[in-house]
């Protein structure tokens, strides 16, 4: 496990774009953290990495999915907070988007239990301020052993 602190936005994004380098289909990187925390701004700073830096990244909390085609791969970005039941994430395209590509999944406690075993799991804390956060990085499977921080 890593912890890093986040002082502001932009380191946010800085740990986005670096964790993209790691990056390979197949993997999954689930992030967990109160509504505000900085999930969709990592999020979209990865995307963007992967794919150009002027990217329109919007949630997908209403449409529950966003698919995006990178250079070397597709990656798909998964909010599950509006998911009743884990399924609903298979059945919106959540196994097929590791197979071909990589995976962004917000809210992944959804899924109760049934996460990508190659995944690196970011929980991220705001501060009592607000401003700044931490991120503490958890590589599963394939993820062991790669560099993550920025």
């Amino acid at each position: 496990m890593i912890e890093v602190f986040l002082p502001d936005e932009a380191a946010t994004q800085t740990l986005g774009q670096g964790l993209a380098g790691v990056l390979r289909p197949g993997d999954a990187v689930c992030l967990t953290g109160p509504l505000g925390a900085g999930k969709s701004t990592l999020a979209r700073a990865l995307v963007r990495a992967l794919t150009s830096p002027d990217e329109e990244v919007p949630s997908p909390t209403f449409t529950l999915v966003q698919f995006y085609d990178g250079p070397a791969f597709p990656v798909a970005h998964f909010d599950l907070y509006r998911l009743t039941d884990p399924d609903e994430a298979y059945e919106i395209g959540l196994e097929e988007a590791l197979e071909d590509g990589a995976a962004l999944i917000e809210w992944p406690q959804r899924l109760q239990g049934r996460l990508p075993a190659d995944r690196l799991d970011i929980d991220i804390t705001p501060s009592a301020d607000g401003a700044a956060r931490r991120a503490r990085l958890t590589p599963h499977g394939s993820f062991e052993g790669r560099k993550l921080e920025p």
